[in-house]
């Protein structure tokens, strides 16, 4: 046996440790293994870098986002309480609310909310039809649906102007291919960018054309997330492909049209480079009689034709001031939908 003071003498090796205790453990920190002041310096790093790298992930987002959205948008909104020319920029004059009165009595600004709400209107509800059937169709087993999908996107990939140009050809007055097939059919042909409604629809089909196949794959990749158990229930129960569709696929892709929704206003509401090269010449009046001059074109026109930037600035924070309504209408909307659900 050992006595008391043996055992005081002798300190206990790593075979008498506790049960599971990790050998060496007996012995401290400062045996063989790395020094107390480097382990404790470590795990500073290391909470350090675990506390800081997403900060340091997101940071040129926010850095981007600031030097380039945020100060612009607040500048703008400096310069729509001033009285100020681009011919003299360092020359401003307080305004106050005097542009935003300007604009409230001017028909043209009406004028242009006007057809942006109709060129809105007719270019959202058969953009997002078209696309919902197309994904529907492309939801089904097809040879080549990579091509198809592929095919569907190369609209989308298009550069405004070059689609813009190609339309501006169809739509002409003088050897038109949508003039000469209305004559084929006994349809006198129309002046498309002179007329109200038809210089409207023109511009409507530009956007449809490029913005269909970049939905209907969104509303695809929705389609493909829903649970086939739901179909096949539908179809035990006696359900075709038509009563799927509506009672099935419909209600499980609201939140994705509701998306769809609010992002083709948003992008109707800023809508500046299918009118401004369909117009020509005139593209920044939209039209000799501003038949489809939107806000986009309108706050172009006063801002670097006119050359008045207060103005320009209240055009453009108004613009802001509709997607605001238009981002609460979809808070109140996406609300219901999740209380219905």
């Amino acid at each position: 046996m050992t006595s008391p003071k043996q055992a005081l003498a002798h300190p206990a090796s790593s075979a008498d440790a506790a049960p599971g205790t990790p050998p060496g453990a007996a012995r401290g920190a400062h045996g063989r293994g790395t020094p107390a002041g480097a382990d404790s310096w470590r795990s500073r790093l290391y909470r350090w870098d675990m506390k800081a790298s997403p900060y340091a992930f997101v940071s040129p987002f926010f850095v981007l986002f600031g030097a380039f959205t945020l100060v612009p948008l607040l500048y703008t909104a400096w310069y729509s309480l001033h009285d100020v020319q681009l011919s003299s920029l360092d020359h401003q004059t307080w305004a106050g609310l005097d542009n935003y009165k300007n604009l409230w009595s001017s028909d043209f600004f009406w004028n242009a909310l006007k057809n942006t709400l109709t060129i809105g209107v007719i270019s959202t509800v058969p953009q997002l039809l078209a696309a919902l059937g197309l994904a529907h169709l492309l939801n089904y087993r097809l040879r080549g649906s990579t091509v198809w999908r592929v095919v569907m996107l190369t609209p989308y990939a298009t550069s405004v102007a070059a689609a813009t140009l190609v339309f501006t050809l169809l739509y002409s007055w003088d050897g038109g291919m949508v003039n000469w097939i209305l004559h084929f059919f006994g349809v006198n042909p129309v002046n498309w960018r002179e007329s109200d409604w038809g210089s409207q629809f023109a511009v409507s089909s530009i956007v449809i054309w490029r913005w269909t196949g970049y939905n209907a794959l969104i509303y695809l990749a929705a389609m493909q997330a829903i649970p086939a158990d739901l179909y096949e229930s539908a179809a035990i129960d006696g359900a075709n492909r038509w009563q799927q569709f509506r009672h099935v696929t419909i209600p499980q892709l609201r939140p994705t049209i509701l998306f769809t929704v609010v992002v083709s206003t948003i992008g109707a509401t800023q809508l500046f480079g299918e009118p401004l090269l369909f117009g020509g010449v005139s593209g920044s009046k939209g039209g000799s009689e501003h038949q489809y001059q939107t806000l986009g074109l309108y706050m172009y026109d006063q801002g670097w034709i006119i050359g008045n930037l207060g103005k320009a600035s209240a055009i453009a924070w108004s613009m802001f001031l509709v997607l605001l309504v238009i981002a609460a209408v979809n808070l109140l909307l996406t609300r219901r939908l999740r209380k219905s659900q």
